[in-house]
């Protein structure tokens, strides 16, 4: 955002914060009345909205889409990473809980940021051309494949993930929402 001349951008991103936490209090709510795979698929679908926001937004009159953008925060993460980790909490067995939450960590913010940050660096470069003696950035490309990337990811769950599992709540299988 500051590549792109939006003034004070570090102030704007802290309402992505607010969105988080008021989401994070949505969620007990959310999960009386949503499925895992549902919530998951909301969530992805707002990466994939976010980034594109933040592919076609600007400083200017398309402003509103960068706010749009940093307020669908909460939805994408608490959406997919909070939802990850409680239902893992819940699939796992009472003894293995502690043991997969290790894991879903590891895999997700560990070895899932490492990998994602080689790979924003790269993808960075790559929409990044040389003009003269200075470096322009190709945002809206880069903003869209993470969003292309979102969608794929979307496509992926909505195909091969088939859980009825609703976190906090037992039901039936025949009350449960499927996605």
């Amino acid at each position: 955002m500051n590549d792109v001349g939006v003034v004070n951008a570090a102030g704007k991103m802290t309402l992505g914060q607010f969105s988080e936490v008021l989401v994070m209090l949505l969620m007990p709510w959310i999960f009386r009345r949503v499925s895992v795979r549902g919530i998951l698929l909301r969530g992805l679908a707002a990466w994939c909205v976010r980034y594109a926001l933040l592919a076609f937004g600007n400083a200017g009159d398309r402003m509103w889409m960068f706010y749009v953008a940093i307020i669908i925060h909460g939805v994408c993460y608490d959406f997919f990473f909070m939802t990850g980790q409680l239902y893992t909490d819940a699939e796992a067995p009472a003894s293995l809980r502690n043991t997969a939450q290790g894991l879903y960590t590891f895999v997700t913010y560990g070895v899932g940021m490492f990998f994602g940050s080689l790979l924003s660096g790269g993808a960075v470069d790559f929409f990044t051309a040389s003009v003269g003696d200075r470096l322009v950035r190709n945002w809206t490309g880069f903003w869209m494949s993470s969003s292309m990337g979102a969608l794929a990811i979307f496509l992926v769950v909505a195909l091969f993930f088939r859980t009825r599992s609703m976190i906090g709540k037992k039901e039936s299988p025949a009350l449960v929402e499927v996605g």
